[in-house]
C-alpha cells in the first residue's frame, strides 16, 4: 500500500517536471532562456525543453502593439491649454534587451510616449498642433524609436488622435476664422477693383488716341439706352465731339 503510494507520487512528480520542462512557443513568441539566473539563449518557435530548477524561461511576444496614450494636458508655446491624446505602434526586435535592459517595457514604452507627447506638443503653438499633426507625429515618432533602442523596441508608428479645446477657446477660433474669411474676401474686392480700374485707364488712353474710336463708342452707348425704353434721355457729348461731328457735316455741305 505503502509503495503504490510512492509510485503515484513519483509518477505525479515526473509528469510535473515534464510540464515544466516541455513549452510550446507559438510563431510569434520567443523565449529568452537563463542558465542559473545567466542568460544563455532565445530559442523558439515551436517546442522548447528547459531543464528544471535550473534553467527558467521568459516569453515575449513580437507582435505590434497598439498602445493607447491616455489624454495629457499640454501647454503649446503660445500658453494655450490643450488635452491630447494618442495611439503608438510598437514591437519588440530584440527579446533579449526587452527582457534585460528594462523590468517591464510595455509600461516603459507608455510612459515614455506620455512625457515625449507633452514635451514635442509644448514647443509648437495652436495652429501647428492643428494644422501639421504629420510633421509631429513623424517627429514623436523619431523620439520614441531613438529612446527605446536600448530596450529592443522599434517604434513604427505614431498617430495623435484628439486634441481637445475648451468652449472659449473654440469660439475664439470661430472668430478668428470668421475675420480671416472677411480679411480675405476684402483683399480680393480690392484686387477686383484695383484691375478694373487699370483695365479702364488703358481703354480710356486707347480711346483717346483714335477720336472717331471715341464718338463710335458714344454711339453704342446711346443705343444702348435707347433699348431701354426710356421716355427722356439726357446724352451729354463732348464740346471737342461736336465740332468734329459739325466739322464732317460742313466737309459733306461743301
Amino acid at each position: 500500500m505503502l509503495y503504490e503510494y510512492f509510485f503515484g507520487l513519483l509518477i505525479t512528480f515526473v509528469v510535473l517536471l515534464l510540464a515544466y520542462a516541455i513549452r510550446i512557443l507559438r510563431e510569434y513568441e520567443r523565449g529568452v532562456v537563463f542558465m542559473l539566473g545567466r542568460f544563455q539563449k532565445v530559442k523558439g518557435p515551436g517546442l522548447v525543453i528547459i531543464i528544471p530548477f535550473i534553467q527558467t524561461m521568459e516569453k515575449v511576444d513580437l507582435r505590434t502593439i497598439v498602445m493607447d496614450v491616455p489624454s495629457q494636458d499640454v501647454i503649446s508655446r503660445d500658453n494655450v491649454s490643450v488635452k491630447v491624446n494618442a495611439v503608438v505602434y510598437f514591437r519588440v526586435v530584440d527579446p533579449e534587451k526587452a527582457i534585460i535592459n528594462v523590468e517591464h517595457y510595455y509600461e516603459a514604452v507608455s510612459q515614455l510616449a506620455q512625457t515625449t507627447l507633452r514635451s514635442v506638443l509644448g514647443k509648437h503653438e495652436l495652429d501647428e498642433m492643428l494644422s501639421e499633426r504629420d510633421k509631429l507625429n513623424q517627429d514623436i515618432q523619431e523620439i520614441l524609436d531613438q529612446s527605446s533602442d536600448t530596450w529592443g523596441i522599434k517604434v513604427s508608428n505614431v498617430e495623435i488622435k484628439h486634441v481637445d479645446l475648451d468652449e472659449s477657446m473654440i469660439r475664439a477660433i470661430a472668430r478668428q476664422a470668421e475675420a480671416e474669411r472677411s480679411r480675405r474676401a476684402k483683399i480680393i474686392h480690392a484686387e477686383g477693383e484695383s484691375q478694373a480700374a487699370a483695365k479702364l485707364t488703358d481703354a480710356a488712353v486707347e480711346l483717346s488716341r483714335n477720336p472717331n474710336a471715341m464718338t463710335l463708342r458714344y454711339l453704342q452707348t446711346l443705343i444702348d439706352i435707347a433699348g431701354e425704353k426710356n421716355s427722356t434721355i439726357v446724352f451729354p457729348l463732348p464740346v471737342d465731339m461736336l465740332g468734329s461731328i459739325m466739322e464732317q457735316f460742313k466737309s459733306k455741305g461743301s
